[in-house]
Parts: structure tokens; sequence; C-alpha cells
């Protein structure tokens, strides 16, 4: 979506940038002579300030990004002072024509920053396909869309996977969770995210079930004898456990004995924390 031309904060900056006056070429020459030898600030300030309106060209071609055009504007801003910075006016050109590659390049970087949080047009080809993306025309049936694919592909030498990539990564572009879901609801995205995780209620309850538990199997493993319990925390309780035919050699019984045992012992607990739930009620 492109910003409104007619925001109050765009046409006082279009008023006040009217009184700057666009520089002769010898004006120009003599002030970048001053600005470079001298270091005199007032004429570097005139000499961004007698080029402003041209950023404003240069951010408009660039306003169907997503991207307010007054941050545009001022990215494009800071690359204008970066150029009068290094202009060198012995070389016989204008200082715009120099300068309109230092504000496209700080523009564009500004779009890809703020474009998503997952990174992207990291390689210069992929730069060079995030602003040549639009050339594809949006309304198109699938065997010509594939044909202007192909052909854009061609042009900046990137796979036409990497073009269908990126013009679906363009479509969906990141959105706040703060938002408003639409101009006239009251819910942001985030009031339409479910929290599936318990409540507090919920986590303090299960922490002492967890407990009494403990406690209550602590007290229970006292009541069998040693072979028993050896049998319980090897097969019931182990991350591990052993297999029957281990309890076999390590007891020196047959792995069916032990089978035995580890049934009785459980039924020993059994019985207990049924007890135990009953003197609880």
């Amino acid at each position: 979506m492109s910003e409104p031309i007619e925001t109050d904060g765009l046409r006082i900056y279009l008023a006040q940038i009217e009184n700057y006056p666009v520089l002769s070429r010898s004006e120009e020459q003599r002030l970048a002579i001053r600005y470079r030898d001298e270091e005199d600030l007032e004429a570097g300030q005139k000499l961004v300030t007698s080029n402003l309106r041209f950023v404003i060209k240069v951010a408009l071609g660039y306003r169907n990004y997503g991207v307010k055009l007054m941050d545009l504007i001022q990215e494009g801003n800071i690359g204008l002072m970066k150029a009068v910075e290094r202009f060198d006016p012995d070389r016989g050109y204008r200082l715009i024509s120099y300068a309109i590659w230092w504000i496209k390049a700080y523009i564009q970087n500004f779009i890809i920053r703020s474009w998503s949080l997952v990174k992207i047009g990291t390689t210069q080809a992929q730069r060079k396909l995030f602003y040549r993306i639009s050339d594809l025309p949006e309304f198109q049936d699938a065997d010509d869309h594939m044909k202007n694919v192909t052909n854009l592909a061609g042009k900046i030498n990137v796979s036409t996977d990497e073009v269908i990539d990126m013009a679906a990564r363009l479509k969906a572009h990141d959105l706040s969770l703060d938002d408003l879901i639409g101009d006239r609801s009251r819910d942001s995205f985030a009031d339409t995210l479910r929290d599936y995780s318990p409540d507090q209620e919920q986590i303090l309850s299960e922490a002492q079930e967890r407990l009494d538990l403990k406690v209550w199997a602590d007290g229970a493993l006292k009541t069998l004898n040693a072979r028993e319990k050896y049998i319980v925390e090897k097969r019931v309780l182990s991350e591990d456990p052993v297999t029957l035919k281990e309890l076999g050699k390590h007891f020196g019984i047959t792995r069916e004995r032990a089978r035995q045992i580890e049934r009785s012992a459980l039924e020993k607990l059994k019985g207990n924390y049924l007890r135990s739930q009953l003197a609880a009620a």
C-alpha cells in the first residue's frame, strides 16, 4: 500500500523545502569547494537543503513496498548528506548526479531492514531481485506467469525458484500482533491467539500431586523387602529398565521367578496405595 500524499506531516515537510531554491551550477560548485576545502558547514547545509526535493522524487519510486513515505525520505536524506561529504566538485558533474546513488542505496537498505524479521536479500543477486520483483504483472494466467518469471530470472541471473520464492515472501509481509484485525475492530491479532499452556492453579495442583506421589512412593517402597525393592526400582522406576533375564542373572533365579516377584511387589504397592487413599478420605 502506498503512503498517502495528503498526510499532514508530509504536507508540512513539502512546504518547508519549497523555501530552499535549487542552486545554479556555478553556485553549487562554489559551495562544494568551500565545504571540501574549508569544511564550511553552512555551505554543506545549503548543498543538502537545495537537493531535498530530489530525495522525495526518489522515495516516491519505492512507496509500494509498504514502508511509510516519510521514513523513506528520511533515509534518503541521510544518503544525500553522505553524498555531500564525499562529493568532488572538480569532476565536473552536478551533485545530484552523484548523490542519486547514495540516496537509492540508503532507501533500499532501509526497506530490506524494515521488510521482515527474517533476512531477505542477503546476496547481491537477491537484493537486485527484491527491487525487480515488481516487474512481474499481478494478474496473469499460469503460463504467462511462468514465462515472465523465467525472463526475470534470466535478466538477473537467478533461478526461477528464487524468483517464485521472493514473490511469495513479498506477498506475505510481517504483521505485528499488536495491529488491529480491522479498521472498526478493537481486537488485535494477539487477541485471537489461544494459550494452551496450563494456568497457575493447574501448575500448582500438578506439582502438589507429584510431590504427594513421591512421598507416598518413598514410603511404600519401604514396605518391600530388599529383592522386591530392587526389582521395582530397576524395572518400573528406572528410565532405562532392565530385562527379566538380567534380573534373573543378578539374583541367580529364572526369568519367570523374577516376573513373579515383580508382580507380587506391584500388588503390594497397589494395596498400600489404596489403603493410603482410603485413610486420606
